[in-house]
């Protein structure tokens, strides 16, 4: 047990004098190696961080189907889920029913409409008759008043035919407005990407029933990545927007990457803590965003990872130039398989 125990604190003294060298390795390279910056460029630490998109149910129902994985990349208008449609297509095949029942009312209420006119044409020659032989004498009066009385009677009929008509035309109206209402809603339960972008979280599984507004999945959008710092006011007052920064992280220290500053906030914050030191964090910093081009992103999306740490270089003065350390300097790049020959070019750039 002793021996267990003594071989363990070798151990952890082992781990602790490897952190010590470490750290005193980091500090050396930082302090003594590393090239001091020129005037008119400024640096900051921040990480690499992308624009978030939920994909989100419209209505309330159950998931059906989540096609995707978390980390998988997807193209907008790719289908990602599907929702319980089943009461839908039975709503909507109702709704149909009704069209076909308002248009059948529309349809009688047509051909009762030539009938009356008929009888209304057939009223006014009769009332026109008997006026002429009223004038003459031939008929009494009551005669003329009998027909008087049924010219008006075919006209009131008229009007309540060309109403019903009017009134199924608009029956036809609300039945087509909630037919398409309902393939919308149709359409709806069909989860689409609306953006290109990867899975970042998959929140939902078939069988769970969700509320309006449930959320199913979250989507980076990887041709939408930056890097946040954070500066004080007298070197974020002289950035100008659009203007060139340099990206270095930490997994691959060797390499430049370039971007351009595509925010400065118009107010004044603390420093997250988990962006700068201590010092830094008592003082009031303006963040800034540095965009990296959608060009190269689209060249290396497979490997685009957010939550990587690292340093932001900009200039603060436009012609200043880059030290050689802050050249462009970008990782290799694999060449995609060849889809014909089914084999790999094995280069890189």
């Amino acid at each position: 047990m002793f021996e267990r125990l003594a071989t363990g604190r070798t151990a952890l003294t082992a781990a602790i004098a490897v952190a010590a060298l470490a750290a005193l390795g980091l500090y050396y390279w930082l302090v003594l190696l590393a090239p001091e910056l020129p005037e008119g460029i400024a640096a900051s630490n921040g990480r690499i961080e992308a624009e978030q998109v939920d994909v989100a149910t419209k209505y309330a129902g159950r998931i059906e189907e989540v096609r995707v994985d978390e980390g998988d990349l997807v193209t907008a208008g790719q289908i990602l889920a599907w929702m319980d449609d089943a009461q839908m297509k039975a709503e909507i095949a109702a709704a149909m029913a009704d069209v076909r029942r308002a248009e059948e009312q529309k349809a009688q209420a047509e051909a009762g409409i030539a009938q009356r006119e008929a009888e209304l044409d057939f009223a006014r020659r009769e009332l026109g008759r008997a006026e002429r032989l009223s004038r003459s004498g031939h008929i009494p009066t009551e005669q003329l008043d009998q027909r008087r009385a049924q010219f008006r009677t075919a006209e009131a009929v008229l009007t309540t035919a060309t109403a019903n008509r009017a009134a199924a035309e608009a029956t036809i109206e609300a039945a087509k407005a909630n037919l398409s209402r309902l393939r919308d809603m149709l359409d709806d339960t069909v989860l689409k990407a609306p953006r290109s972008g990867r899975v970042q979280y998959r929140l939902a599984e078939p069988g769970e029933v969700l509320a309006a507004g449930g959320r199913v999945l979250t989507l980076l959008d990887i041709g939408n990545v930056y890097m946040t710092i954070f500066l004080p006011a007298a070197e974020a007052g002289r950035l100008a927007i659009g203007e060139e920064a340099r990206l270095v992280l930490d997994p691959i220290p060797g390499y430049v990457i370039p971007a351009r500053v595509s925010f400065v906030s118009s107010d004044a914050q603390f420093t997250p803590k988990a962006v700068e030191t201590r010092e830094e964090r008592e003082n009031l910093m303006f963040r800034v965003k540095l965009n990296i081009d959608a060009d190269l992103l689209a060249r290396v999306e497979e490997r685009v990872k957010t939550g990587v740490r690292g340093v932001g270089y900009v200039r603060t003065l436009s012609d200043t130039e880059w030290p050689d350390n802050l050249a462009v300097k970008l990782p290799p790049i694999a060449q995609p398989r060849d889809s014909e020959t089914g084999g790999s070019t094995g280069k890189t750039e």
